[in-house]
């Protein structure tokens, strides 16, 4: 059960001003609609009316410079990822060669990936006037990474690139024209270590950890977040969530006390060393944030934004200098989703945000999503402010039909209940028209996907990966 806003925390919160549920707005009204890419390369999407489906899930997406999009999406360890690539704004996608099913280079003998899967495009053009789209995944023994300089069509894979190996939930980020940071918890210690290539993801020589001299307790105390860079300043920022302070580790270890810290560790050396910073530190040490994952993002003018869930809603918080110091944190979800969880943003220019998260209209204050019954109806929720740094008013908006009915583990591999939303997806917005693109997994039924019948709906066995690309109303990105 979530323990409610009380104390010194219930002065901190406050709802955002909701433009509209149905996402209504004086510009016009934002709408969607859902694709689902092929899973054979060369496939297009809607188009190839036997070939629209595939198996992945918990996908990630991230807009190029020209307004095309870029998506990934596991198969499972070992199994590889897929990818897709989108020249129309997102109206149809073309399925890519997997990024990390390659021939192993000489001598290694390692998985090619096909776990947790991360996505990043070079915000800075290379020799040849292309953007390097870096994909990152699991296998087994390490973190892959792999390198595209002509938008997909071939790929090179390093898969070694975790400086240290036993690699866990990575997360990556590109700056510059060849410059690529991963971010990843070791096994050993479950540290979040920080590994950085200057050579366009063919070797990552420099190490890095998030946990400053004065933060070394949350070692083994942590949910990792997303890694971003700002392209302007190259700082680097990977969130997490964790304890407040040594004290915590017993109560942590036994599960009597969570992760209600929300961090932000931030890199002006290129990776070498951080600094932590706090969010939000909630009083109530029942509380815990991360429900899948805390997420920052930054937006053209360098402002940041820290976005996180505690089970029950969506809330965020933003630092007009570097990180330094966050504003009070703001309630973004509402009615009809009385529950959100697995946020994700992508902030454009100064002070316009979308942030997106699977909701629900079921919560009865006791029962855990786990748990949740058949009649809970998920579906994916955006939710667009146009003044992030003022008023902090948000247009919210049902992005897709339901992608899922029922209970929502939130543990990861130790998952003893329904797992078919894995643990995360996102969203990106196309930097020539504003307008966003929302990467999902849904369990429905989809009639082109082989094994996947109405009697499956609900069931791994209709398990994909969907995208949703918004066609109306304002954007974050130019004049609204």
């Amino acid at each position: 059960m979530r323990a409610p806003l009380r104390g010194a925390f219930a002065g901190l919160v406050a709802a955002a001003t909701l433009a509209s549920s149905s996402g209504a707005t004086a510009a016009g009204v934002i709408t969607f609609v859902n694709v689902v890419p092929g899973d054979a390369a060369g496939t297009t999407c809607p188009g190839d009316a036997s070939g629209c489906f595939n198996f992945a899930g918990e996908p990630q997406i991230r807009a190029d410079g020209d307004g095309g999009f870029f998506a990934s999406s596991e198969n499972g360890v070992g199994a590889g990822t897929d990818a897709w690539r989108s020249t129309d704004g997102g109206l149809h996608y073309t399925s890519l060669p997997s990024p990390n099913q390659l021939p192993l280079p000489s001598g290694v003998t390692v998985g090619a990936g096909g776990g947790d899967t991360d996505l990043a495009i070079a915000p800075v053009p290379g020799a040849g006037g292309r953007r390097n789209v870096y994909v990152a995944s699991l296998s087994l023994a390490n973190v892959t990474v792999s390198t595209s300089q002509d938008g997909g069509a071939t790929w090179r894979l390093d898969p070694v690139a975790a400086t240290i190996a036993g690699g866990d939930r990575e997360w990556i980020a590109a700056d510059g024209s060849s410059n690529v940071c991963i971010s990843y918890h070791d096994v050993a210690t479950f540290n979040i270590d920080v590994s950085c290539s200057a050579d366009a993801g063919a070797t990552f020589t420099q190490l890095g950890e998030a946990f400053d001299a004065g933060h070394l307790f949350l070692a083994q105390d942590n949910e990792t977040g997303n890694l971003a860079i700002d392209a302007s300043s190259h700082v680097i920022y990977q969130t997490f969530s964790g304890i407040a302070n040594a004290g915590e580790v017993q109560c942590s270890q036994a599960g009597t006390c969570g992760n209600h810290v929300v961090y932000v560790a931030t890199s002006t050396d290129g990776g070498r060393t951080f600094t932590d910073h706090v969010v939000l530190a909630n009083p109530d040490a029942t509380v815990s944030y991360g429900h899948q994952f805390a997420n920052v993002s930054v937006d053209r003018a360098g402002n940041v934004y820290s976005v996180f869930s505690d089970d029950r809603h969506v809330f965020y918080s933003f630092s007009t200098d570097r990180g330094a110091t966050w504003s009070p944190a703001v309630q973004v979800s509402q009615a009809p989703s009385d529950t959100a969880i697995f946020p994700w943003s992508v902030a454009g220019d100064a002070g316009k945000l979308d942030i997106v998260w699977y909701g629900t209209s079921f919560f009865d204050g006791v029962t855990r999503p786990d748990g949740y019954p058949g009649s809970a109806n998920w579906f994916v929720f955006m939710a667009q402010s146009l003044d992030a740094l003022g008023a902090r008013s948000f247009t919210q908006v049902q992005a897709s039909p339901a992608v899922h009915q029922g209970g929502v583990c939130e543990s990861g591999v130790s998952c003893t209940g329904n797992r078919d939303l894995l643990d995360d997806f996102g969203v990106a917005a196309s930097p020539t028209t504003g307008l966003a693109s929302i990467a999902y997994t849904s369990d429905q039924f989809n009639s082109a996907e082989p094994n996947c019948t109405p009697a499956a709906n609900d069931t791994s066995s209709c398990e994909h990966t969907a995208i949703a690309t918004q066609t109306a109303g304002p954007g974050i990105f130019g004049a609204s």
